[in-house]
C-alpha cells in the first residue's frame, strides 16, 4: 500500500540524533536559528559602523569564532559529545570571548553571555550548571558596570533562566536517546524470546515423531530379509508419522508467521510515536468469536497501513478505530485508520491495496481506502459473531 501515497517522510524530526536527510536537516537549522536571536544587537552593532575599521574588523572575526564554537559545543554535543577536556577548553574559549568583546565593543555585545549560559547548561554535569551559570550572569553584571549598567540588570534574570532550562533540555535529549535504545533492547529481547519459544515448539512436536521414526527404521530395517510384510507395515508407519510430522510443523509455523491484532496495534503506537505521529489508538480489543484468519487479515492491514501513514502521508494525526457493527449481511468487526496526510496519488490502487483487498476477501471482508474529511482513511470488515454495536477504540 505503500506506493498509493504521496512521497513523505516522518512529521517530526528525531531528537538526540543526527539529521537523517534534508528535509531534517533543514528542521534542526530553524530550530538552531531561532535560538541566534540574541546575534541581531552585535551584528548591528557591526554594521552601524561606530566603531574603527580595525575594531570592526576585530569584532567580526570574534563574533564568528564565537559562534562557531557555540554550535559547535552544544549542538553537535547533543547528539554525539565531546570529551571532558574539550567540553572545558571551548568553554574557556566562550567565556574569553563574551567579556572581551562586550567590555571592548559595548552593551550590545552583553546578549553574548546568553548563549555562554546555554552552552553551561548543555554540556556541564547537574551540579556544575549549579554555579556555572550564575557565574555567567555575575560576569556579565561585572562587564556591564563598565558598558551599561541598566542593561545588565535587565539581562540577568534571562541568562540565569534560559540557561537552567537548557539544562531540562539536555536531561530530555538524554531520556530520549535512553528510550530509543532500551525501545531497541526490548525489540532484540523479544525477537530472541520468540526463536527460543520456536525452537522449544519445534523440539517438542518433532522430538517424538523423529524417534518414533528412527526407531521403525531399525525394526523395517532388521525385517526386510525374512519378513517383509511386517517390514512394510513399519514403513506405511513411518509415513503415516512422517506425514503427521509435516502437519504438525506446518500448523506450528502458520501460528508464528499469523500476525495477531493486539500485538500489531501496540507495534502501530510505538511507530507512529517514533514517527513524531500523534496516535489515537484503541485499548485492549474484544476479539471474542472472530475467526483467526479474519484477525490476521484486519493485523496485516493495520501493519500496512500505519506503515504507510509513518513513511509517506507527512500526516500529524493518525486514529485507529475498532468497532463491533451489525449490518444487513451480519455482525462485523470494523477497522478503521485515518490520518490528516497528503492522501492517495490518484492514479488507482497500487499492489499494497490490492493484496490486502485479496487477503481481506480470502476472510470474507472488504477493503475500503480514499480520502476523507481529514485525510486518508483505510477501512477494513470481516466477519464476527458479536452482534452488540460495541466502541472497542477511541
Amino acid at each position: 500500500m505503500t506506493e498509493d501515497r504521496c512521497a513523505g517522510g516522518e512529521t517530526g524530526t528525531p531528537v538526540g540524533r543526527p539529521p537523517g536527510g534534508r528535509r531534517e536537516l533543514w528542521v534542526k537549522l530553524l530550530w538552531i536559528g531561532v535560538w541566534l536571536v540574541f546575534l541581531s544587537s552585535p551584528v548591528h552593532d557591526l554594521v552601524n559602523g561606530d566603531h574603527g575599521t580595525a575594531a570592526t574588523w576585530a569584532g567580526a572575526v570574534g563574533l564568528t569564532a564565537f559562534v562557531a564554537v557555540y554550535l559547535g559545543l552544544v549542538f553537535r554535543n547533543m547528539g554525539r559529545t565531546f570529551s571532558g577536556p574539550a567540553v572545558v577548553l571551548l568553554l574557556v574559549v566562550l567565556g574569553i570571548l563574551a567579556p572581551l568583546l562586550a567590555y571592548t565593543l559595548g552593551s550590545a555585545w552583553l546578549g553574548l553571555f546568553v548563549y555562554l549560559s546555554v552552552a553551561c547548561g548543555a554540556t556541564l554535569p547537574a551540579k556544575a550548571t549549579y554555579w556555572a551559570i550564575p557565574a555567567s550572569a555575575a560576569l556579565m553584571y561585572l562587564v556591564g558596570l563598565h558598558t551599561d549598567e541598566e542593561e545588565a540588570r535587565n539581562l540577568i534574570l534571562l541568562v540565569v533562566l534560559i540557561g537552567f532550562a537548557m539544562t531540562g533540555v539536555r536531561q530530555l535529549v538524554r531520556t530520549t536517546i535512553e528510550l530509543r535504545k532500551a525501545r531497541a533492547t526490548v525489540a532484540q529481547l523479544a525477537a530472541n524470546e520468540e526463536r527460543l519459544r520456536l525452537a522449544r515448539d519445534l523440539h517438542d512436536l518433532l522430538g517424538h515423531s523423529l524417534s518414533l521414526i528412527t526407531l521403525k527404521s531399525e525394526l523395517a530395517g532388521r525385517m526386510l530379509p525374512g519378513q517383509p510384510e511386517k517390514a512394510a507395515q513399519q514403513v506405511a508407519d513411518i509415513e503415516r508419522v512422517s506425514r503427521q510430522a509435516l502437519v504438525d510443523v506446518r500448523e506450528a509455523v502458520t501460528g508464528y508467521r499469523r500476525p495477531r491484532l493486539a500485538a500489531e496495534l501496540a507495534g502501530a503506537q510505538v511507530a507512529l510515536t517514533a514517527a513524531g505521529v500523534v496516535a489515537e489508538i484503541p485499548a485492549e480489543p474484544d476479539l471474542a468469536g472472530l475467526p483467526e484468519e479474519a484477525e490476521a487479515a484486519l493485523a496485516w492491514t493495520l501493519r500496512e497501513a500505519v506503515t504507510n501513514v509513518v513513511r509517506h502521508s507527512g500526516a500529524e494525526r493518525c486514529a485507529v478505530e475498532l468497532l463491533h457493527r451489525h449490518t444487513l449481511d451480519g455482525p462485523v468487526l470494523e477497522l478503521s485508520v485515518e490520518d490528516n496526510g497528503s492522501g492517495g496519488s490518484g492514479k488507482g490502487p497500487g499492489n499494497g491495496l490490492t493484496g490486502l483487498a485479496e487477503r481481506l476477501q480470502g476472510a470474507g471482508g472488504t477493503l475500503e481506502a480514499g480520502r476523507s474529511a481529514k485525510g486518508f482513511r483505510v477501512v477494513a470488515r470481516v466477519p464476527s459473531a458479536v452482534v452488540a454495536d460495541v466502541v472497542s477504540g477511541s
